[in-house]
Formats: C-alpha cells, sequence, structure tokens
C-alpha cells in the first residue's frame, strides 16, 4: 500500500494534498490505473480532514490526474501523463463552502421563525412551487439559492445574511467548487424537495428549534449527498 507523509506548508490545504498525490504519479511510486488509498485512510495518512482530501480528489480529477469511480474506489487515469499535472490553486472547495454554511444557516433559519414577515412567507412559498415545477432540472438551482438567501435575509441581521449570500456567490465563482457541481449534476444530484418542505413548514409555525434542525439534516444531508460521488462499495 502507499505510504504518505503528513503535510507540512502555508499552502491552501487541497492544493498541498493534490500536489502530494500528482508527485507520486510523476515518480512512479503510483502507475496508471493503481487505485489509491480510500478517502478515510488518505486524511488519516496525510493528517488533514476529509473535505481536503475530497477537494484535492477534485482538482485531480478536473486536471486528468486521478479517476473517481463511483462506488469502486480512486485510481490514477490510465491516460495520464508521466510527468503529471501541475495543481493550480482554483479557490475555495464546495466542502469547505458546506462546511462554512453548515455554521451559519441553521442559526439564520432560527432566527428567520421568528422574525420572518407574512410577505417573505408568501415569496418563500412561492419559491417551494417553483422548486417543485423544476425538481430535477438545472433550472431548480437557482430557486434553490434565491429560496436560501430569502431564509437568511428573514433572520434581520445584516451580517449573517451577507456572509450567506457570500457563500452563494463563491459557490459559482470558484473554479473548484464549480467544477465539481458540474460533476455532481451530471451525476442527477440535486436539491431535495422534502428537506426544503420542512423548513417551510417549520418558518411557517414560527418553530425556531424544528427549523434550525431542519437546515442543519438539510445541509447535512447535502454534504453527504456530494461526498458520494468518492463512496467505495462494500
Amino acid at each position: 500500500m502507499v505510504k504518505l507523509k503528513p503535510i507540512e506548508s502555508q499552502e491552501r490545504m487541497y492544493v498541498r494534498v493534490a500536489r502530494r498525490i500528482s508527485e507520486l504519479v510523476r515518480s512512479g511510486e503510483v502507475k496508471p490505473g493503481d487505485r489509491l488509498p480510500s478517502e478515510r485512510d488518505l486524511a488519516e495518512m496525510l493528517k488533514v480532514s476529509r473535505p481536503s482530501v475530497r477537494e484535492a480528489m477534485i482538482a485531480l480529477e478536473v486536471s486528468g490526474v486521478l479517476e473517481v469511480r463511483t462506488g469502486a474506489g480512486i485510481y490514477v487515469s490510465e491516460n495520464v501523463s508521466p510527468s503529471g499535472s501541475d495543481i493550480a490553486d482554483e479557490g475555495i472547495g464546495p466542502f469547505e463552502i458546506l462546511e462554512m454554511r453548515l455554521l451559519l444557516e441553521p442559526e439564520a433559519c432560527a432566527l428567520a421563525a421568528e422574525r420572518i414577515s407574512k410577505e417573505q412567507l408568501a415569496q418563500l412559498r412561492h419559491l417551494y412551487h417553483e422548486l417543485e415545477r423544476t425538481n430535477g432540472t438545472p433550472e431548480m438551482e437557482a430557486y434553490d439559492e434565491q429560496f436560501h438567501n430569502l431564509i437568511s435575509e428573514a433572520s434581520q441581521n445584516t451580517a449573517i445574511s451577507k456572509s450567506i449570500a457570500w457563500l452563494w456567490r463563491l459557490r459559482g465563482q470558484s473554479e473548484l467548487s464549480r467544477g465539481y457541481h458540474r460533476l455532481i449534476v451530471g451525476e442527477g444530484v440535486y436539491p431535495v424537495l422534502d428537506e426544503h418542505a420542512a423548513i417551510l413548514s417549520a418558518l411557517e409555525s414560527r418553530d425556531s428549534k424544528t427549523a434550525r434542525e431542519a437546515m442543519r439534516a438539510h445541509l447535512e444531508a447535502a454534504t453527504q449527498s456530494a461526498a458520494a460521488h468518492f463512496a467505495e462499495g462494500d
């Protein structure tokens, strides 16, 4: 099995991880067609978080160094150049963005349950109906963003709402996040209606505790769904 040492550098973490793995390809220590250790094992070997490993895998997959075979593992591409590929910093990754949203959005949703206006609730219901209408299509993504940003605005905390809006913009601006989003949409990963319905119901009931839990459950499920791209079969 491939042996890796912990990462030591000031460079962005996922770039460090990606470059370390790319170096193994250049050196010939791992060859085209070789299977890499699992995401969990790579994180333990390198002493980094699993989100950092996932984002390194995204960068390497997009650059053509690795091939992620969902349910089977992570492999060095059969067509990879012997010299490997230069790994550039392509911005903040999708799992870091999701992790930050998980810190902010449940609390914003709890505040919104106490402060949301009747007009905002009406707008939110409309957005939910648009999610229903566009379910399972790329068009759904725009309504999903509006749904979440409206909830953050209803928190009546400008610092929170601007931070959440920035995270959504970042998802589209970061090359790494945008590239991965294209991958999972191609696999049929879209926002889940039932989870949005639970959030809307809690806000309509003005139940802050349930609203917090519904938003947290939604974002945790979204993270798991996105991470399923890297999942290996039993």
